[in-house]
């Protein structure tokens, strides 16, 4: 296959370079890109947020109504929008963006619906977005009449190739344009006394905008809005394109949140996007940083490579023990009304929500996984707890997906990468089967077979359904089989095998004797010429309390050729003798 459009990189070995690292430079133009340092001035260098850890949930707040749907290349008509809205209210957010009511009569009405059903209970704020332009704020006011309490989210580009490309405008004019958008938004919200109106301030791109600059523009706001500890201001920071590693970004807010005036009345919020992939590592370090808000999505949608994923990090907190301070105890649930509204779906390997990131195909996965649900059980027990309450040590498990509301079926799945274990551990969970330790790499192999043939997964049934064909079915399907038979005890340790069995479609009857049911078994077919060894012999109920059935296994040599066979049936001593003849007649299959 060609690649027309790719060329091998044939640059010399840089000189530094190690002797194991013969990576060659490539023809693209890395010259025409600046690293962070040389865009922004970095000024922290006594930072303290390594050493921290998080031990609360920050405010959560969703922007999918408003940057995430404006994201959409189909945004959402009133109804989605009304559907997420209620779901997020439903999971526990208390201050949720709900649009952008002065680009988009869909938002404005959307905006108003929510004022006047009288739906939006007192402990939710509802936040709205708007650019610092008199004329926008005031269709922004306009919106939000009725609403119980009201967030409202200025914003103006600071950075300085936003400043002076797209705004055409110096440091002191950016800062002026802002000052008199906020002084004017102020007017207009004292306007209307007894409503519980707050500012929250965006200084777009602040991870490219000079730090002196953002404390100069923030602190001017922060008067100017007349903050206080219990009517405090909202500065939020983006990183509206990505730029740097996270460290780098967290090294930025702790910077800042040392430095804002009157902190105290300030919210420190974040609103990192994904540009680089490293949104939720961006968010999670400026969390340690001093961030106490943080603006995102649900399942990361957004512009370009999306907006922070929410659920992520929630959830992220949840494993180390932390409460998220939200509901996502049924995670499909959630994604089903995000992929309605946003109709995007959830990528499958999507961390928490998409639907392989709890499922092992691998082996080696399978087995650990396996002995860590057995163990995880077994310590419940001791405990005297119920399963779900007990702490959680699984491997390759970081949370119980049951938390989440989804299934243990989900956990193993069976395809050409499966091993013993998985293929025990579900037959175990579904079936009842307590596979012997030495059957299981004999089935895993027959598994690997027909994988390997189909390349297609098994489900629990399929996999049901081929162990009851190998190893149930020749009890009585097979060359060799007991049309009738009885067994009794002559003596004490002594027990006798009557029976008439068909071979190749000839009846012979034939009797013998053995200290047990299944070696008097043995001999009796021993006289129509078998001769058998039984290696190996379990049984055990396959469901709890009386009349369960029973499952028997036993593995026999038959005429120099061993092979595991299975039986099943309410009778112990059934089960049993089936389990002899399946193994008899897949030894005799072998050799024939």
């Amino acid at each position: 296959m060609a690649f027309p459009t790719l060329r091998t990189p044939a640059g010399d070995v840089p000189a530094d370079a190690a002797r194991w690292n013969p990576q060659r430079p490539s023809a693209m133009p890395q010259h025409r890109y600046q690293p962070a340092h040389e865009r922004v001035a970095l000024p922290l260098t006594d930072r303290t947020w390594p050493s921290r850890r998080i031990g609360r949930a920050p405010l959560w707040v969703p922007v999918d109504l408003r940057d995430g749907n404006q994201a959409l290349a189909e945004p959402m008509d009133t109804e989605r929008k009304r559907r997420m809205f209620d779901l997020l209210v439903t999971m526990g957010f208390k201050e949720i963006e709900v649009g952008y009511p002065s680009a988009s009569q869909t938002d404005f009405d959307f905006v108003r619906q929510l004022a006047d059903s009288d739906d939006v209970p007192r402990d939710v704020t509802i936040s709205v977005f708007t650019a610092a332009r008199r004329d926008l704020i005031d269709r922004t006011i306009a919106s939000v009449e009725g609403l119980p309490r009201t967030l409202v989210h200025l914003y103006t580009a600071t950075a300085p190739t936003w400043r002076n490309v797209v705004l055409g405008r110096s440091r002191a004019e950016v800062h002026e344009l802002i000052r008199d958008a906020a002084t004017y938004l102020l007017r207009r919200a004292e306007e209307r006394p007894g409503a519980d109106i707050r500012f929250e301030f965006s200084p777009e791109v602040f991870n490219l905008t000079e730090p002196d600059f953002v404390l100069e523009v923030c602190n001017s706001l922060t008067a100017r809005w007349e903050a206080s500890p219990d009517r405090p201001v909202v500065h939020n920071l983006p990183a509206t394109v990505e730029i740097a590693t996270p460290n780098v970004y967290a090294d930025q807010i702790e910077y800042m949140d040392r430095h804002l005036a009157r902190r105290e009345s300030v919210i420190l919020s974040v609103h990192p996007h994904n540009d680089r992939g490293t949104g939720v590592a961006c968010a999670e370090l400026a969390v340690l940083a001093g961030a106490q808000r943080v603006e995102g999505c649900l399942f990361g949608n957004g512009e370009r490579t999306g907006n922070v994923d929410l659920v992520t990090l929630a959830l992220n907190l949840y494993a180390q023990g932390v409460n998220p301070m939200i509901d996502f105890s049924d995670i499909d649930a959630v994604r089903e009304v995000v992929e309605y509204c946003n109709r995007l779906p959830v990528h499958p390997r999507h961390p928490y929500g998409g639907d392989l990131v709890h499922t092992a195909f691998s082996g080696t996965h399978q087995d650990a996984i396996a002995k860590g649900l057995v163990h995880h059980a077994k310590q419940a027990a001791e405990l005297g707890v119920p399963a779900e309450e007990a702490p959680w040590a699984v491997p390759y498990l970081p949370i119980d997906p049951g938390d989440i509301g989804r299934t243990y079926e989900e956990v193993i799945r069976i395809n050409s990468q499966s091993g013993k274990g998985g293929i025990a551990h579900l037959l175990r969970t579904h079936h009842g089967l307590d596979l012997p330790q030495a059957l299981r790499p004999d089935f895993s192999r027959v598994v690997q077979q027909v994988t390997d043939a189909t390349g297609q997964e098994l489900t629990h049934q399929e996999l049901f359904a081929l162990f009851r064909t190998t190893y149930l079915t020749p009890a009585l399907d097979g060359p060799v089989t007991l049309v009738s038979w009885t067994t009794k005890e002559t003596a004490p340790g002594t027990h006798q095998f009557t029976c008439t069995v068909r071979i190749d479609g000839r009846e012979h009857s034939c009797r013998g004797t053995g200290n047990g049911p299944l070696s008097a078994l043995s001999e009796a077919l021993r006289t129509v010429g078998f001769t058998i060894d039984i290696l190996g012999f379990t049984e055990h109920s396959t469901t709890p309390g009386p009349g369960s059935p029973a499952v028997a296994y036993a593995e026999c040599r038959v005429d120099g050729v061993t092979c595991w066979g299975v039986g099943g049936d309410t009778s112990v001593l059934t089960a049993s003798v089936h389990a002899v003849m399946a193994a008899v007649n897949r030894c005799t299959r072998t050799t024939s």
